[in-house]
């Protein structure tokens, strides 16, 4: 272990600069905050650059930082300055990019498959990633001006779960669902109007699900691109269930009817 750097040390300096969408895009580096966020990037070959820890999480996490190919210790205000959290765990890692070409995923034919197209909320992002997760999704596929996932409220909302599962940075939403439909995945977009009910199609095909923007939805050149537009039954009075809940409705169907 070394001495405790301070948040004026030029190494915790420069990571602190990974709070910028601009840094983080320009050296493919991002900041993963909290036991979780870390424990899952350990498990990544080659991701982990090194870890910073207070003096007390070093001690907690000890069994964890055995597998870090390196370990800085920080001052409590360091870590203040490296975490977004309101109360910081005392780890974060230092990780580099994880992101996967679109053929990379299609080459292994999976079953089950989450687009997000223009999804711009952070906690929404990463709590698709952890339900896609969840679900057995081979893959989340980023499209058009979706959040970064490496935001660090995305990362954190992810709960490891980002680290478990290829993410995949598309620019063309249209272009991405036809690439997929011609690899043999059907394409559903989730669509309060849709004409067909969750409930009552064959969800056991291999399956991609189309997710839109919180506020607006899915466009309809986007929508229309798509096999089906699908929507959930709403048997009581609430309007519409948000972006995070409809996705884990949808690919909980598709998981069970699959298995």
């Amino acid at each position: 272990m070394n001495t405790p750097l301070s948040h004026a040390n030029t190494r915790v300096k420069e990571a602190r600069k990974l709070s910028r969408r601009s840094v983080r895009t320009e050296r493919r580096l991002f900041l993963a905050d909290g036991p979780k966020a870390v424990e899952g990037a350990l498990t990544v070959p080659d991701c982990v650059i090194e870890v910073y820890a207070t003096v007390d999480a070093a001690e907690q996490y000890a069994d964890l930082l055995v597998s870090a190919p390196q370990v800085w210790l920080v001052e409590d205000r360091a870590m203040d300055s490296l975490s977004d959290s309101v109360s910081p765990a005392g780890l974060v890692a230092l990780c580099r990019f994880l992101d996967v070409p679109l053929d990379q995923v299609l080459a292994e034919s999976p079953r089950l498959v989450t687009v997000c197209a223009d999804v711009r909320d952070p906690g929404n992002a990463g709590t698709v990633i952890r339900t896609s997760d969840a679900a057995g999704a081979g893959a989340v596929v980023l499209a058009g001006h979706s959040v970064d996932p490496y935001n660090p409220k995305t990362v954190r909302a992810s709960v490891g779960s980002l680290f478990h599962l290829p993410i995949v940075l598309v620019d063309d939403p249209v272009e991405a669902v036809v690439r997929l439909r011609a690899t043999g995945l059907r394409v559903l977009a989730a669509d309060g109007g849709g004409e067909s009910d969750l409930f009552d199609i064959d969800l056991a095909p291999a399956t991609a699900w189309l997710f839109g923007n919180e506020a607006w939805g899915l466009p309809e050149e986007l929508a229309q691109a798509a096999d089906l537009q699908v929507s959930i039954p709403i048997h009581g009075r609430a309007e519409s269930l948000n972006l995070a809940t409809a996705a884990a409705v949808c690919l909980y169907a598709s998981a069970r009817a699959q298995r």
